[in-house]
């Protein structure tokens, strides 16, 4: 300090200037100081204008969508609807498709008559080729019943099925029709429109074997193509025809077998097999084998190669197919298995279902005749069941629900029965198990009565109450066929009805009805299976009432 004082005495100039320096400096700060306040002053006014700006569009996006900008109306479902058609007959055939494409199932179905039954759209027999009275396809609206097509499609049908991807080359599936006289014709299912028609040779007195399978492309025209089989006495005859025109592929084919026969086709992963069964004797033959035989050519797809299992178990001679004690046989059908499909074989006394990789039996169980085909469903959370219909005696029959893993009765069901009821339905619901839907009339235990003949009742079981049978409708009516289905994706569930005569019979009036299956669960009456209540009706009819189902 005594160094800075003298220094200071002795130079009082150069002190005054270094003060003069700091005091220069300190200014110069002050000024960036000022000036770099001002400027992020000015970014953030910016940025408060720019986020209240942001806001602003937002808001303004929010009410165009909410208010302005419509959005797509969603189809309103009526719950129940009928149409009626006087002086028809209607066919055996009901399919379930999305025709008008509005994410509403709608109904295909088929009847006879001499022209189309609406005004709007004024087709009749003699405008595609045909002698009337004819047989009209027609596409109904699901929510409300009404029309959206009809298409003349043959003089008679012999089959039906829709659903049919590719067919006739275009984006959206089809209805394939086999008609009589021989004949097969193609209907665009959006439009109704008749893609392709094509006359065939099947000989005289024949049966089509149904259903007429859809197999792999062979012809490499990009589009899946069909096969048909054409019994005739103890033959069989095969037809290919390709799926985009119709044209037959190669010339037909001949089987021999040793009675009346009926078949299943089996996806096996890279194979391909058909399984023909009569009362006696089960036959295999690959699609490469009809193929072959059909153009006289080999052809290398994955889809025509063989399962060496398989061939080892056919007769290259006569194409018997070895398969356990296969005698008395009734009914064949393919379930669902792990990996691939498995074979469910029924004759007179037991059910077998055998792994179709290595053929050996997963499991048996004692069962009568069959009286419908086996239909799949889950009694279960998320585990297969089959549900089986066996004749126990005259107008009587069993209802089964069978684990498909094990072959163990889950829950079965007596009930009185009609010779032409309908078969059963199932719905898959939001608990990943199915509700049921059977034909039949229930008696109590002790108070049957067989004087009269059955009623047609539809009942409805769902396992959450095993004890617990809901009796939905009584129809008087002939049913010429029935099905359930979700309408809407996991909503709208319902069943539909046709009723009136067939083609067998003279022409009378047709019904088709759509309803809503809550609505008759509201009204339902509650059958207590085993005479004792656990909840009140009421209680029982509301929780089913709320069950909701689930699109798988």
């Amino acid at each position: 300090m005594d160094n800075k004082d003298s220094e200071a005495e002795i130079h009082p100039l150069k002190t005054e200037d270094v003060k003069a320096q700091e005091n220069h400096e300190n200014s110069v700060e002050r000024r960036i100081i000022s000036k770099q306040s001002s400027r992020l002053s000015r970014l953030s006014r910016w940025r408060t204008a720019a986020f209240f700006i942001s806001l602003f569009l937002c808001l303004i996006i929010v009410f165009a969508f909410s208010f302005i900008i419509p959005c797509p109306e969603r189809p309103v479902s009526e719950r129940t609807w009928f149409r009626d058609y006087d002086n028809t007959v209607a066919y055996q055939f009901l399919a379930i498709e999305d025709a008008n494409e509005d994410k509403v199932q709608d109904v295909i179905f088929a009847f006879k008559a001499g022209n189309g039954s609406s005004s709007s759209f004024n087709r009749s027999c003699l405008d595609e080729g045909l002698p009337s009275p004819c047989a009209f396809i027609v596409a109904v609206s699901g929510t409300n019943g009404r029309v959206l097509w009809e298409s003349p499609a043959a003089e008679e049908v012999e089959w039906m099925e829709c659903g049919i991807k590719q067919l006739g080359g275009a984006d959206t599936p089809g209805c394939l029709v086999v008609g009589k006289p021989a004949s097969l014709t193609a209907v665009d299912l959006r439009r109704g429109e008749v893609q392709w028609r094509q006359s065939s040779d099947f000989g005289a007195n024949y049966t089509v074997l149904t259903p007429v399978s859809v197999i792999p492309d062979v012809d490499s025209d990009g589009v899946q193509d069909l096969i048909i089989f054409i019994a005739a006495g103890d033959k069989i005859k095969t037809f290919i025809h390709s799926g985009k025109n119709g044209k037959q592929i190669g010339s037909p084919g001949s089987l021999s077998m040793d009675g009346k026969a009926r078949y299943i086709m089996l996806n096996l992963g890279s194979s391909f097999y058909f399984l023909f069964y009569t009362e006696n004797t089960l036959y295999a033959y690959s699609l490469k084998d009809l193929y072959t035989a059909a153009t006289g050519m080999e052809i290398k797809l994955p889809s025509l190669e063989q399962d060496p299992q398989w061939e080892r178990n056919v007769d290259r001679t006569t194409h018997r197919f070895s398969l356990l004690s296969s005698g008395d046989i009734r009914y064949l059908a393919k379930i669902p298995g792990r990996s691939r499909e498995n074979i469910l074989l029924v004759n007179s006394e037991m059910a077998t279902l055998i792994n179709a990789q290595n053929l050996q039996t997963l499991w048996t169980l004692n069962v009568s005749q069959i009286l419908s085909e086996p239909l799949l469903g889950y009694y279960r959370p998320d585990v297969l069941a089959i549900v089986l219909e066996s004749e126990i005696g005259p107008n009587r029959k069993k209802v089964m629900i069978v684990d498909s893993g094990s072959g163990t009765v889950q829950w079965d069901l007596k009930l009185n029965s009609r010779p032409d009821s309908p078969g059963p339905a199932t719905l898959s619901t939001a608990d990943h198990r199915s509700t049921f839907l059977v034909w039949g009339d229930y008696q109590e235990p002790g108070n049957e009565t067989r004087s009269r003949a059955p009623l047609q009742k539809l009942y409805l079981f769902h396992p959450s109450y095993t004890n617990v049978l809901l009796e939905l409708r009584n129809n008087t009516d002939e049913i010429i066929a029935f099905n359930a289905a979700l309408f809407e994706r996991s909503r709208h569930a319902c069943y539909v009805l046709l009723r009136g005569p067939q083609p067998s019979e003279e022409p009378a009036l047709v019904s088709l009805m759509k309803r809503k299956l809550k609505e008759d669960v509201a009204e339902s009456r509650v059958i207590w299976l085993s005479q004792v209540a656990v909840d009140k009706d009421q209680y029982v009819r509301d929780r089913l009432y709320r069950m909701r189902f689930h699109s798988r």
